[in-house]
């Protein structure tokens, strides 16, 4: 069964920093590029980051480059999300997706086949 499973949200202050994770299982992670994209209420859901799946060529939202660093730990199946100075802007449900392969068009939701349930995120003082 292929799944995908966010954590590490939660509440934290402005200027602060946490690291979300997504544990895959159910398909080879390796053979696969890994998505992040966000919700916030009353918007549509957007692209953060990325990082392909052979070069490991990483990719981010104009918003949050220089402050997220995506990372992925093939021999845990895992990958990672590293936020920091995070501004209420950030206050979003956080998803992680796997496209199969893929390299290029990694903003776009419809090159990924494998969604998590999401996390929260929410910055706050």
């Amino acid at each position: 069964q292929v799944q995908l499973v966010e954590s590490g949200g939660g509440l934290v202050q402005p200027g602060g920093s946490l690291r979300l994770s997504c544990a895959a299982s159910g398909f080879t992670l390796e053979d696969h590029a890994i998505g992040w994209f966000r919700q916030a209420p009353g918007k549509e859901r957007e692209f953060v980051a990325a990082v392909t799946w052979l070069r490991q060529n990483t990719y981010y939202a104009a918003s949050v480059k220089d402050r997220f660093t995506v990372s992925r730990d093939n021999s845990r199946s895992t990958v990672y999300l590293l936020m920091r100075s995070l501004g209420p802007e950030d206050t979003a449900v956080y998803y992680c997706a796997a496209g199969p392969k893929i390299s290029s068009g990694l903003d776009q939701e419809h090159n990924y086949n494998y969604w998590g349930q999401g996390t929260q995120v929410t910055v706050t003082s």
